[in-house]
């Protein structure tokens, strides 16, 4: 896993907003106390994850209003599909978002 520090100033109330980090645009989420960063993409059709809200635990699509669960990324019951997430971390010096390292950089460490 690789952890990179985010250099953005996140807000400490709930939000849904679009971040760049390693050259990736990702969604980060505060839902409550928790901090959660997952695909921008709706893999069902293309919207911005980034332009929806929260409800319940989950993330809602600003196109078609599908839903995807903050902490595994799977989708409501039906959807039969999911969207990355990826793990965030809040240590003193600053947050922190993990990339699985691939299996091709594994090989040349």
């Amino acid at each position: 896993m690789k952890w990179v520090k985010l250099e953005v100033t996140l807000p400490k109330h709930d939000f849904v907003h679009q971040i760049k980090v390693e050259g990736r645009k990702l969604c980060m989420v505060r839902d409550g106390n928790r901090l959660f960063s997952v695909q921008n993409n709706c893999p069902h059709a293309g919207g911005i994850l980034s332009g929806g809200w929260c409800k319940n635990g989950y993330l809602i699509c600003p196109i078609h209003r599908w839903e995807y669960h903050l902490e595994t990324g799977r989708g409501a019951a039906g959807q039969g599909d999911y969207i990355d997430v990826y793990p965030v971390e809040e240590q003193e010096d600053g947050i922190y978002i993990g990339f699985k390292a691939g299996w091709l950089k594994r090989l040349f460490r």
